[in-house]
């Protein structure tokens, strides 16, 4: 009797731990977008506010490029970018995109699909997609925007 009383608890709180990760939510995607970084780049004055979010800029890009080698890219205006895609076309983007540094995609490919989906579903809410970021700049062409220089300068010795 124990054993069917222990075999059935145990498979209701699989249930509700399987119910759980899968749930979906705007505000499990605000978590994810604050966990996961998006606001330090996406989102102007974030880091400068101790992490104190503006919803009016949330996720809009930003017009502070980052240089390196590769050129200079700019965080890009994710409210934009989700509003083409549906939430199962926004998995598949986030599970195979590519882009240039310091945007850390392989990091993002990590989330599952409920993340993914409350991702998507909290950068909808957030409003009107605004403007896009500035465009990228290649190797050798000055940006006219200002930019922080991502090279790393050896020691001398």
């Amino acid at each position: 009797m124990y054993t069917k009383l222990f075999a059935v608890g145990m498979s209701f709180l699989t249930m509700a731990t399987l119910a759980s990760a899968q749930d979906v939510s705007v505000e499990k995607g605000a978590r994810i977008a604050k966990i996961g970084g998006c606001h330090d780049c996406h989102t102007p004055g974030y880091s400068e506010a101790n992490g104190v979010l503006d919803p009016a800029v949330a996720l809009i890009g930003s017009p502070v490029g980052y240089q390196g080698p590769w050129g200079t890219t700019y965080a890009v205006n994710l409210r934009i970018e989700a509003a083409k895609y549906s939430e199962t076309q926004f998995i598949d983007y986030l599970k195979h995109f590519e882009t240039m540094p310091p945007m850390p995609w392989f990091n993002v490919h990590e989330l599952d699909e409920s993340e993914i989906r409350s991702l998507h579903q909290y950068i909808l809410s957030l409003g009107a997609p605004g403007d896009p970021a500035p465009t990228y700049v290649p190797p050798g062409v000055k940006p006219t925007t200002p930019y922080i220089v991502f090279v790393p300068v050896m020691p001398a010795g």
